[in-house]
């Protein structure tokens, strides 16, 4: 998922669709507090083909906001962003506030190993489902491992090491096990 030009960028938002005639947007933002995604300067699509000024006109409930896009204008030009990602160049954002606090972005890729240094795999994805930070975990073969990202979970982070330390709630190692090694004769 991360190419190199993406490394240099950071995804802040995404436009979840279109709100109204008049050419406003709904956007699902990534930001630390949502009505900054516009704060950091043009947005532009995932692809780099287009960059966009936002301006935040409210909220559209459910933790999404409104915008407004310099040059839409109407319902359709908003519909025409619907799934687009939105991303701004990485030297635009602050750096984080202390050693606790990361960009996402700067986690994509990272090497997994448990407390005994095992290989788990590396940071696929990390998600927010409404409680908290879900850590998605590859190995090699595809098997994905699910993990709450707190500070029990995942003591340590090491940003310029990219690699992080787990130590996986009991039973979680069986479950992914069982997982991993199931075959298709063994399902019913």
């Amino acid at each position: 998922m991360v190419q190199s030009s993406q490394q240099e960028r950071v995804c802040v938002a995404t436009v979840v669709g279109a709100h109204g005639v008049k050419g406003l947007i709904t956007l699902r933002a990534f930001t630390e507090t949502p009505e900054a995604v516009a704060d950091y300067g043009p947005v532009e699509t995932e692809d780099g083909g287009r960059r966009l000024r936002l301006a935040v006109a409210g909220r559209a409930g459910k933790g999404r906001l409104l915008a407004r896009v310099e040059g839409v204008s109407d319902r359709d030009d908003a519909l025409a962003l619907r799934g687009h990602r939105l991303y701004v160049r990485r030297d635009c954002l602050p750096p984080p506030a202390d050693e606790q606090e990361f960009y996402h972005a700067d986690l994509l890729g990272a090497s997994v190993v448990d407390l005994a240094g095992a290989a788990l795999g590396k940071v696929a994805a990390i998600h927010d489902f409404g409680a908290g930070d879900v850590l998605i975990v590859r190995d090699d073969e595809g098997a994905e491992l699910a993990l709450p990202f707190t500070r029990a979970v995942v003591p340590t982070v090491d940003v310029e090491g990219r690699r992080l330390i787990v130590d996986p709630p009991s039973g979680l190692d069986d479950e992914h096990e069982a997982a991993g090694s199931t075959s298709a004769e063994s399902v019913p």
